[in-house]
């Protein structure tokens, strides 16, 4: 089936079940798509990050969701996550076109999904405002943009995503109470679940409100599915679950990284990893019911998560 067809039936299709899969899991989620790429010898030292793969790669996308599907996730999380129409814009693509490409890193996912088998799931991904601005900003929050300002500027985006025909929407690395309650404010009747995902630092956001507050704006939130954390160290995360729990009344996501440490003025990682497959023992045991890696996580390690959640 060629991609555009692809992308056409995918539009058309409504999502499946995905609520009630979260709440009959646990379902593994996959690891990091950039250090995917990245190990596959591709370079992504460009404003768009993954996303300018949509442009000039596409099946390099498919492959690598496959590569998780293959090493036992069952949800493959897009190519969106840094991808605007203002990114797009700066590098030459229209409106129109750019909407067609963030619509087609649902299709592309949908691609491998349907490839690997039955019961594989695709997240949209909703990075935060500070991704697209490239500069290390989506680990601060606090924009200086008001809850509507930043309404204003996710709904498009969110919108055409919603469209393209995910199972669920991945509202992640959210590191502001307030980025959270405008993207809640975006998917408010949008037909499509949603899994609310703060980026985290001890007890706090990363803009540094107590994660109680952050956690609590999903409690009456009916599109949301899950809560919890990604993009953090593994100690964070397993103090972060119980809360989530808690204080939502909701089944918990859990994503965190490696271990190591974004240096936004080397653009490198430093540090040593500290993600282990067996930490999914406690984390389910507190309620996490969505659970996977993010940055500089790979297959090796979602295969050793999806056997200790088989186990």
């Amino acid at each position: 089936m060629s991609l555009l067809r692809q992308e056409v039936r995918v539009l058309t299709s409504p999502p499946g079940s995905f609520a009630a899969a979260v709440a009959a899991g646990p379902l593994v989620l996959d690891g990091g798509l950039s250090n995917q790429l990245v190990a596959a010898g591709y370079v992504l030292a460009d404003e768009l990050w993954s996303a300018r793969l949509l442009v000039d790669r596409p099946q390099a996308l498919v492959d690598a969701h496959l590569g998780y599907f293959r090493a036992g996730a069952q949800v493959a999380i897009t190519a969106s996550y840094q991808a605007s129409f203002e990114g797009f814009a700066r590098r030459g693509v229209g409106r129109a076109e750019a909407a067609r490409l963030l619509a087609s890193s649902v299709a592309l996912a949908r691609t491998a999904a349907e490839s690997a088998g039955p019961q594989r799931w695709v997240a949209a991904s909703v990075g935060p405002y500070g991704a697209v601005l490239a500069d290390g900003s989506e680990y601060r929050g606090r924009y200086g943009l008001s809850v509507a300002q930043l309404e204003r500027w996710h709904r498009p985006r969110v919108e055409v995503l919603a469209a393209a025909g995910p199972d669920v929407l991945a509202l992640e690395t959210v590191p502001d109470l307030d980025e959270a309650e405008a993207l809640l404010r975006v998917v408010r009747g949008l037909g499509v679940p949603v899994w609310l995902s703060f980026s985290v630092a001890g007890g706090r956001t990363r803009a540094g409100q107590p994660l109680a507050e952050a956690f609590a704006v999903a409690a009456e939130a009916p599109e949301v599915v899950a809560v919890g954390v990604n993009c953090c160290p593994p100690a964070d995360a397993d103090l972060a679950v119980p809360l989530a729990a808690e204080v939502s009344g909701k089944p918990v996501v859990v994503y965190p990284n490696s271990g190591e440490r974004w240096d936004a003025g080397a653009r490198g990682w430093a540090g040593e990893p500290t993600f282990r497959g067996g930490r999914v023992a406690l984390w389910l045991a507190d309620g996490a019911r969505l659970v996977g890696g993010c940055c500089r996580v790979g297959e090796r390690e979602i295969g050793e998560l999806a056997r200790a959640v088989r186990g």
